[in-house]
Formats: structure tokens, sequence, C-alpha cells
């Protein structure tokens, strides 16, 4: 048996993407384990940049099986989009496969999203995409969802459909004053759906259980972030899934026992993207020039992204809630150019040092970040290709953040294409 996990550590948007494709290479399947269309991966292969939402990075390898499991909420109409504008750019889908248990993110989901988000005061709102994420992970909790094998059989799927509707249009009209939905409108657009996306359709929970015992290498891939789980996260600021480690045993229909390997990518500094507090937020010069330089923007929304100092307090529990074994860290090649760089190793709240991150977004806002300084590098690092290549000044804030959470780093990403990366396999 040989799986590996790879979690965001941070909140999400931590080049995830890059590094599944950089670990395809090295294996047989890439599984997608949770979230939507609301994620977003960048992959750059020589001059080509690839943006994909829902199906995993390993398609660009067209001798790698890829699958989208139970745990993906799938918006049919976003998944077809994906998949011709993959087509279009010379890309097979012939080895995608989609788990049949996986819930459909319906119209009315979106309309709700974007509805209940309006009628939030503006100092509540979430920072939802409007994609209809949580609307249909909140059916599928509520049992009231609809799968994809039910889309596949047009009776079912009509039924559902009239029920749910039926209860949707009353809440979107009577509690929202929107206009309702047409069913037959939307029947007729996702059974189209249906006939083009039957091929891919499997009990993937089988696919990923027989590839395993056979000894293929499986690679599960998450989205968003560890401070994004919907328990583990900074509620309510969080998406409606589990992207940490833990979430993919329900998210593929594997047991923890399947899983060797847990790998944690952590940018060389930090980011978030909407509301809530951020210790180290830099909102100086210094925080301008690390999103521009680093191209701080969402690949799904366009958002631009708030940057601050690297933070080892998110990190330590992301190692402790994720159990992680190796640690991807990006964007190093940001930070050259800066005089200093700073870690955050704990917070200081009421005249107290803490090094454990706390569950109270209050408490949290209440913290300040307690730094170690390191000088930085003025050299450009995009052409090392061995860790030996690395400015010292470099090499010693990588082994700092080693240090700090008892974790080796394995794999170092100097720029967003794929020969931009250093593979340290002693730490692997």
């Amino acid at each position: 048996m040989a799986s590996s996990v790879i979690v965001g550590a941070q909140w999400g948007d931590e080049g995830k993407g890059k590094i599944t494709d950089f670990l395809a290479e090295r294996s047989d399947i890439i599984v997608r384990s949770q979230g939507g269309n609301n994620a977003g991966h960048t992959v750059v292969v020589g001059d080509n940049e690839y943006k994909l939402h829902l199906i995993p990075s390993g398609i660009l390898y067209p001798e790698k099986i890829c699958i989208i499991g139970n745990g993906v909420v799938i918006d049919p109409e976003g998944l077809l989009e994906e998949i011709n504008y993959l087509h279009e750019r010379g890309i097979s889908t012939d080895n995608l496969f989609i788990s049949d248990r996986a819930h459909v993110i319906m119209p009315y989901h979106k309309v709700i999203d974007r509805l209940v988000e309006e009628k939030r005061h503006v100092d509540q709102q979430i920072g939802t995409t409007k994609k209809g994420i949580g609307p249909a992970y909140m059916d599928k909790t509520e049992r009231s969802g609809i799968r994809i094998c039910d889309l596949m059989d047009e009776k079912i799927f009509r039924s559902k459909l009239k029920n749910n509707l039926e209860e949707k249009n009353l809440i979107i009209e009577k509690i929202y004053g929107a206009d309702p939905i047409d069913f037959e409108e939307v029947y007729r657009d996702y059974i189209g759906y249906a006939k083009k996306i039957k091929r891919y359709i499997r009990d993937t929970t089988v696919q990923v259980y027989d590839y395993i015992n056979s000894g293929r290498k499986v690679l599960f891939e998450g989205a968003q972030g560890t401070l994004l789980d919907i328990d583990l996260g900074t509620y309510p600021y969080v998406t409606s899934s589990h992207p940490i480690s833990g979430g993919v045993t329900v998210g593929t229909g594997i047991g923890p026992t399947a899983i060797n390997k847990v790998i944690g990518v952590v940018k060389a500094y930090t980011t978030r993207v909407g509301k809530g507090p951020f210790p180290t937020e830099l909102k100086d010069e210094t925080g301008e020039w690390i999103r521009e330089k680093g191209h701080e923007f969402g690949t799904t929304t366009g958002r631009a992204r708030r940057c601050g100092w690297f933070d080892s307090v998110i990190l330590n529990y992301s190692v402790r809630v994720n159990g992680l074994s190796n640690l991807a860290i990006t964007k190093l090649d940001t930070l050259s150019g800066l005089d200093k760089v700073k870690i955050c190793v704990g917070y200081e709240i009421d005249g107290e040092i803490i090094t454990d991150f706390p569950a109270s977004l209050e408490t949290l806002a209440r913290c300040t970040p307690v730094y170690e300084e390191m000088p930085g590098w003025g050299e450009e690092i995009s052409d090392a290709r061995i860790y030996e290549e690395l400015p010292i000044n470099a090499r010693k804030y990588l082994e700092r953040i080693s240090n700090i959470c008892d974790v080796d780093i394995s794999i170092i990403s100097i720029g967003p294409k794929r020969t931009e990366t250093i593979y340290i396999r002693k730490a692997d």
C-alpha cells in the first residue's frame, strides 16, 4: 500500500494544485475528496497555465486515473465547462471517474447561497463564492440532497427535484422575495447534463479500495485548507466540508489505515481571503509588496488575498489535527528581496504568551503575534534545483520552520512551473 494525502495547512490557496501536479507524476491515481467548484487550483506546465476547480490536477498527465470522490459536491454545468475547457486545450478526460454517491449542486442552491449572503448584515457576511456549495451540503446533511446516482435515473430525479423545488421556491419567494425557479427548465437542463457525464460515473469507493489493495500509488488531493474546516477552522468563516486529512476517509470511502503519509502544503508566508481575524496580517507596504510579487489573487474569485508573515502557531495546529508527516513549502521565491523576514512563534494576549490556536474568534482577534526576526536574502532563487543551491539565509528560514513544527520539509516550490521545484528525497 502506498497512499498519500495532500492538505492545505493554512487558510487555503497554499499552492496545492502545483504540489498535486508534481506528485501526480509519481502516482497512479489522483483522488479529490471534498469541496466543490468553489476551490481553484492553478498549474503551470511549460508556457501553459491551467485553472482547475473540480477535476484533480493529475488530469494533466494522460496516463493517470483521476477520481472525484463521494465527498465532493458537483455542479454538472461547471463540471462540463471544465471538461470542455480541458478538451479545447488538448487534455483528455478518458481516465476521469466520478462517484455515483457524490451530491449534486442544483440551481436553487446557487440562488439561496446568493440570497442568504445578501441578506446578512455586511459585518456578518461569510464571503461565500455563491456557487451553492454550502446549501448543497446543508441538503446533504438534512437528507434531502440529490446524488449523482439519482440524477442518472430520470424517474427518481424528476420525483426528488419536484419535491425539493416546491420547498425551495417557497423559501425563495416568501422569505427572500425573489422569483421562483422553473421546474421544467431545470429538469430539462439536468437530464441533458446527466447524459453527457454518464460515461464518467462509477462506484469510486470500490475503485479506490481495489487500487490501494493492488499496490497502486494513490494520491488524495484536498481543496481549501485546515483553517477552513467546518469543525476545526475559524468558524463561521469556513467552508462546508472537511479539508483536513480526516475528511479524506469519509470523502472517498476508504479507511484511515489505508493512508501512509500526510503532506501539508504551506506558503512561506501566510494569506487569507475574506473576513475574520488574521494575527500576522501586514497592512503596510510589505504586505502589498508580497501580494503583488506573489500574485495573491484568487483563482476562483479573483479577490485580493490578505498577506502576512509566516504563522507557526497555525502550522503547529495543522500538524496536530492532520497528523502531518511532511511539509511542502510554496512561494519561497516571493520572499526574495526582503531585508528581513519574520516568523510568528506565539501570540500574546492579556500579558500571556500562548502557542495553541484558539477556538474563539474574539480571542484570536485580541492576539498579538510574537515574532522571531531573521535576515532575508536578496538573490532570486527560481533557478535553484537542489536544496544546497538556495541562499544560506533561505535555508536557515526553512530549517527554522521545520524545527518549530518538528516536521521535515520534503518539497520546496520556488516558482509556478513544474521545473521550479526542489524535491528533498531524504525527507520523503
